[in-house]
């Protein structure tokens, strides 16, 4: 799997969210929505979700694994630094 493009899409500076990302994989496949949001301790990813019925959150699209979700935060995250400066 290849991050082919990341795009910053809407950045904030009040409140815990900072971004609004999308990011497209081999050139064929996109996923918008993606939030940066600052954490108590860091900035952190967070994938696109939808409110169930009970209030809750689910994501409605993520990495299996924890290897995949490394490498897609570095790279989100990288592409948001170099955005911002």
């Amino acid at each position: 799997m290849e991050i082919s493009d990341i795009k910053i899409r809407k950045t904030m500076h009040e409140g815990r969210l900072r971004a609004v990302v999308s990011i497209t994989i081999d050139n064929a496949f996109a996923i918008h929505d993606i939030k940066l949001v600052q954490g108590d301790e860091r900035l952190f990813v967070a994938m696109p979700s939808r409110r169930e019925e009970n209030g809750v959150f689910r994501d409605i699209i993520h990495p299996i694994s924890a290897d995949v979700r490394d490498i897609m935060e570095k790279k989100i995250l990288d592409a948001y630094n170099e955005y911002i400066q």
